[in-house]
């Protein structure tokens, strides 16, 4: 019998360890042989974080000093993986017990693949779809359609399909196109990093695929896309552009930015000052300030490197 490839399913907690202890234990039911648990601590600000350790000796345990934010997180975390393959898994999720083997076999199948994503669904409303896959975003207005999102799952996605990006709640990559492409951009710190990372692995020429049997719940909530903080509001407007900074150029990036700078911030920026306030205003100049203060930070374009052994 073929040994299983290894995977190293990485996983990133800031708070909320009781949340990351239901993850593990979703973890320790499936029937694939082979993987490897790698909790990284975010600085949690509080709680009892080094828990997830305490009850689950076995899994590798790092602690950040600092919050790195999503990518920062994760990338701790690959730096000390074995895995032939990576699994991003967002802490608030459970697992299917053999939503693993389908991953694994799709990436087996073909070495052009660099994500692979399973069918996610709200954990809370296990009927309703969160993920089959994503559209490609326009390359002007940065709108792109999230296929099946808030559906009843009637069978309706019941094949594999070509995506534009993988999700960033369960997102599996071979660990020799990490090493090709490099690790996520810690500059995004939150938002839109899992998209940056998904256009610059297409870019050299791998596919990214939704894999329909294979199965996730996210225990976010179904109205959460609606909610906008300050924060979300900062970091969306900020990593919007800077997206776009990295990834387009020419006339296209052109349009781009005059369309957001000219249209949808503004627009955003007042639809949610009236339900939220003043503050709203800020959080949307601040996102656009960071980009006259960063004009020429190298830092924009800036990803990191795994290093190899």
């Amino acid at each position: 019998m073929t040994e299983k490839p290894l995977v190293s399913i990485v996983s990133v907690q800031y708070g909320h360890s009781e949340v990351t202890l239901e993850m593990i234990q979703s973890l320790k039911q499936i029937s694939y042989p082979n993987f490897e648990i790698i909790i990284v601590d975010n600085a949690s600000p509080d709680g009892d974080p080094d828990i997830v350790k305490e009850k689950y000796p076995e899994i590798i345990y790092i602690k950040s000093e600092t919050n790195l934010g999503f990518a920062g997180g994760n990338n701790l975390g690959i730096k000390v993986a074995k895995g032939k393959y990576i699994l991003m898994l967002n802490n608030d999720t459970e697992v299917d017990s053999g939503f693993l083997e389908p991953l694994v076999s799709k990436m087996e199948s073909n070495p052009k693949i660099g994500i692979v994503s399973p069918k996610i669904k709200f954990f809370h409303n296990p009927d309703t779809i969160q993920y089959v896959g994503y559209e490609h975003i326009n390359p002007i207005t940065q709108r792109g359609g999230s296929k099946g999102f808030g559906e009843k799952d009637l069978g309706q996605y019941e094949e594999d399909a070509e995506a534009a990006y993988g999700h960033g709640a369960a997102m599996m990559i071979p660990m020799h196109v990490i090493k090709e492409v490099g690790l996520m951009s810690e500059v995004f710190f939150l938002y839109y990093e899992e998209l940056d990372w998904g256009h610059r692995i297409r870019n050299v020429g791998y596919k990214i695929f939704y894999v329909h049997n294979s199965l996730v719940y996210h225990k976010e909530s179904v109205s959460t896309g609606g909610r906008v903080s300050t924060l979300r509001a900062y970091y969306m407007t900020r990593n919007r552009i800077l997206y776009l900074r990295r990834n387009f150029s020419g006339f296209t990036y052109f349009l781009a930015v005059i369309y957001q700078i000219l249209i949808a911030i503004p627009k955003n920026a007042v639809v949610n000052a009236i339900t939220g306030g003043p503050k709203f205003i800020r959080a949307y100049v601040l996102g656009v300030a960071w980009h006259i203060y960063n004009i020429r930070a190298k830092k924009v374009y800036f990803s990191p490197k795994l290093k190899t052994k």
